[in-house]
């Protein structure tokens, strides 16, 4: 799984509040790429692991993306709900995606900083648009809340 977007939308501290169950609001930018885990036991006693590949939204890093989501399984695009610009580059992720990505890769679009209603510049339906224009999962998250983390990454445990 491999999480895509503009830097300061939050992909780290989504990551983390998956992975730790911790939000930090002092994160630091990404450099390059950082790789965590997660291994989730499901209520028939196997286990999922995940193996989460969060890359730097900066565009001197937009170049190392694609070694990091040409074999990934799932992309989960970011974008901040205050933030249009962001919405615009989650954009240019997902074309990117279609163009180079694995052919079946399974894509989400999350409009995080769910929790910044008050200030929030990218309509829901600008992104559940935009997600079944594109065949993608959305959800909207706070990573400094929790709300929707853990359901954004369940979605992808297979059925058993």
């Amino acid at each position: 799984l491999v999480l895509l977007g503009d830097s300061g939308v939050g992909k780290s501290c989504i990551v983390l509040r998956f992975v730790r169950g911790q939000f930090d609001p002092t994160s630091k930018v990404t450099v390059g790429a950082s790789f965590l885990s997660q291994t989730i036991a499901l209520q028939d006693s196997t286990t999922v692991k995940f193996e989460i590949w969060d890359t730097a939204g900066q565009e001197r890093y937009a170049a190392l993306a694609p070694l990091y989501y040409r074999g990934a399984a799932v992309a989960v695009v970011v974008y901040d709900i205050t933030s249009p610009d962001s919405f615009i580059k989650a954009q240019y992720w997902v074309k990117e995606l279609q163009k180079h990505g694995n052919p079946d890769i399974v894509m989400a679009l999350v409009g995080n900083k769910a929790d910044l209603q008050e200030k929030r510049e990218v309509p829901v339906q600008d992104g559940i648009d935009y997600a079944e224009k594109n065949g993608m999962f959305f959800i909207e998250t706070s990573a400094k809340t929790a709300d929707n983390v853990n359901q954004l990454f369940e979605v992808y445990i297979p059925s058993t």
